[in-house]
């Protein structure tokens, strides 16, 4: 069996299991199965009779699988999060987690076409099973679709000149590989910030690939329903596009606005907020050069009067 160790290192494990403040019978969700790091640890402070879901879509992750009669993993996207508790059986939980982004083992797998370290095929599905990849994305979105994503995901501010330069490219040469796509960016940055630059290039159309944002909204709406008054929502993510709408959404169950006010001035919001922000040690970062970004968020549902 693969060792969540060299699958993909938990991170926040502590914070991030402590946060959902474990009843030993609960029911609780682990949206980001991976390595099974996360769910090891709730695992752990389960009484026997606990129960965890895990969710994960990528069929990588099934090597990982926990031989544990309170642990399921189920094979697909949070997005689909209370259709499939529901199969099993429950309208409620007590505490779900979600460690965003791409595991270790995604982005170290040169053949998945995550990372910019490695020449291979532009694939970047977290769902291998998807139509859609990255080769399709660059080669048959128009400039204007290209342009969006480049600013929206990527946050380049020369997202017009990229999105230009490879629509320019492609009806000489169809774009296959991360090396061509590099290769069409590098003229456009300077050296001092390609890699900062092809980061940004390579998260935009990942984020694209996976309806990451969409999902992430999809998942937090359903959050609302699923957990019991009391229950916890953690949430680890990595970058400002991540954090934002959690961040909102934790204030006041909203991505966008201010929640209505009532009669007397009062408002009704779904979530209250559990402690600070929350980031890696000095100690973590040591090891796990893969959380410096990180931010934890804690949420607890409010019973609603």
């Amino acid at each position: 069996m693969t060792q969540m160790t060299s699958y993909h290192d938990p991170v926040l494990l502590k914070e991030s299991v402590d946060g959902l403040d474990i009843k030993p019978g609960g029911v609780y969700v682990d949206v980001t199965y991976g390595g099974g790091g996360h769910s090891r640890e709730i695992l752990k402070r389960l009484g026997p009779d606990g129960k965890l879901y895990g969710f994960d879509q990528d069929p990588d992750a099934l090597a990982n699988i926990i031989d544990d009669d309170r642990f399921e993993l189920i094979p697909e996207n949070f997005r689909y999060i209370k259709r499939f508790l529901r199969l099993h059986g429950y309208k409620k939980v007590d505490g779900i987690l979600a460690d965003l982004g791409v595991s270790s083992h995604q982005f170290n797998e040169a053949s998945r076409g995550f990372s910019t370290r490695f020449d291979a095929r532009l694939d970047m599905r977290m769902n291998q099973k998807a139509t859609v990849d990255a080769v399709s994305i660059v080669n048959d979105y128009d400039e204007q679709e290209l342009r969006r994503i480049f600013k929206e995901y990527g946050e380049l501010r020369n997202a017009p000149r990229i999105a230009r330069e490879i629509v320019t490219a492609r009806k000489t040469k169809s774009i296959q590989t991360v090396q061509d796509l590099k290769d069409i960016c590098a003229p456009l940055v300077p050296a001092r910030i390609e890699n900062k630059q092809m980061a940004q290039v390579f998260q935009a159309i990942r984020i694209e690939v996976n309806q990451e944002m969409d999902v992430l909204h999809e998942f937090l709406e359903q959050c609302k329903d699923l957990l019991e008054p009391g229950g916890r929502l953690s949430v680890i993510s990595y970058h400002s596009l991540e954090d934002r709408p959690v961040k909102r959404f934790i204030r006041n169950g909203l991505f966008e606005g201010e929640p209505e006010k009532d009669v007397y001035g009062r408002v009704s919001v779904p979530f209250k907020k559990v402690g600070n922000l929350i980031v890696p040690s000095k100690e973590e970062l040591k090891q796990n050069s893969r959380a410096r970004s990180a931010k934890l968020r804690i949420a607890e549902r409010i019973e609603q009067e």
